[in-house]
């Protein structure tokens, strides 16, 4: 017998180191831990005759209720603490002992996931597990006072529910030896050559608490080979020399910066007005000498203006580089609304044609109404008008 444990020893051991190679996230202290109830029935395992009466295995039944608390150490060993509670036994049973309650066990067991030792951890529990108890504790009777140690061994035949099974329902058959009954003071002795111990088929229902990982058992960790860490760490390195190299490009985008800030507050620094008129002049300095002349409240280029525009664009294709500004004006005539859109008008119908019968492209055209004004000329017909600037050398 003794050779026989040692080889099943020997087994879940080396079922469980296979089983583990599998990396699970960490088990901290409130990690895995489980509550549950239970409900069945006991019976002696062994016949008694007591004054001539058979009495004992399968004579009579007593009734048991227990609470259960564990927690799974890893994905195969683990911890639980029982309490069993046995109730008004039959009178055939030699459990009998006239009171409401018969006796209780309260034991310390290690429990061994076979599922999991000799299949392996998938990453969730499986919805049917078998599940081994092995143990011992204290037992005490009440009617005939006895209290004693005692060893107990079960076989878990477990069913995982729930999206998250978070719940396990488990039927348990149980042997719990060195029971004490009325007669016998030591509860491990043999009597008339027989074991003092009760058997029992329990079901229960364990709750499984929630864990530090989001879930309510073990997950598996995520592991990366060392090729992939090698290929991970040639990526850091590469990144690391892409930014040193980035560094002198990160210096002297700092200094153009600068230099621009620099400028900016110059330019903030100038009066507004000084800016306005510098521009003015540069802008009159680089006014083309053609003009186009509108009629009164006329947006259209006539035959006269189709001639200072073909002008204009025989300069702009003699000069490729050259961006010009098309400036329309209006006469003083009629309301400021009127006159702004009249003006803008004028430009965008200059342009329009410089664009379409002259083929300048777009890009080089810009068109800008000024609205009403009587600073061109003292006669409101030249007043009416679109001038062209030399936009090429004016920044």
């Amino acid at each position: 017998m003794k050779k026989l444990l040692f080889v099943f020893a020997a087994a879940m051991l080396t079922a469980s180191a296979s089983a583990q190679k599998t990396a699970i996230t960490s088990n901290k202290a409130g990690d895995n831990w489980y509550l549950g109830i239970n409900a069945g029935v006991a019976t002696p395992v062994s016949k008694f005759n007591v004054d001539g009466e058979d009495r004992g295995c399968l004579k009579g039944f007593a009734p048991k209720l227990g609470v259960r608390v564990g927690k799974n150490l890893t994905t195969v060993f683990g911890l639980a603490l029982d309490a069993d509670l046995y109730i008004e036994s039959s009178e055939k049973s030699v459990m009998k002992q006239y009171t409401f309650v018969d006796a209780i066990n309260v034991d310390l067991l290690g429990t061994f996931n076979l599922s999991n030792a000799f299949a392996g951890y998938k990453g969730e529990p499986r919805a049917f597990e078998v599940i081994a108890l092995v143990g011992g504790g204290y037992s005490h009777t009440y009617g005939a006072p006895q209290s004693g140690v005692n060893v107990k061994g079960a076989i878990d035949f477990a069913f995982n529910l729930g999206a998250n099974k978070a719940w396990q329902l488990y039927i348990e058959p149980a042997i719990v030896m060195g029971q004490p009954m009325p007669s016998w003071s030591n509860p491990l002795r043999k009597v008339n050559d027989k074991w003092n111990g009760i058997g029992q088929v329990s079901v229960g229902l364990n709750y499984k608490f929630g864990n530090s990982n989001g879930s309510h058992n073990f997950k598996i960790e995520q592991l990366r080979d060392q090729a992939e860490i090698d290929g991970l760490n040639a990526k850091i390195n590469e990144l690391r020399a892409d930014n040193k190299a980035k560094d002198g490009k990160i210096a002297a985008d700092g200094r153009t910066i600068a230099d621009l800030k620099s400028q900016l507050a110059a330019c903030q620094a100038r009066p507004a007005q000084t800016i306005i008129e510098e521009r003015i002049i540069k802008e009159t300095n680089a006014t083309l000498q053609p003009i186009v002349i509108f009629g009164q409240g006329k947006t259209t280029v006539d035959a006269a203006g189709m001639a200072s525009c073909e002008m204009v664009a025989k300069y702009m294709k003699n000069h490729p580089d050259s961006k010009v500004k098309i400036q329309g004006y209006a006469s003083p005539e009629g309301s400021k609304e009127v006159n702004d859109r009249i003006a803008k008008q004028r430009a965008e119908s200059v342009k329009n044609v410089l664009i379409k019968k002259y083929k300048i492209a777009a890009n080089r055209l810009e068109a800008e109404g000024l609205g009403a004004t009587d600073k061109l000329s003292s006669e409101n017909d030249f007043n009416r008008v679109a001038k062209f600037i030399d936009l090429t050398n004016i920044k």
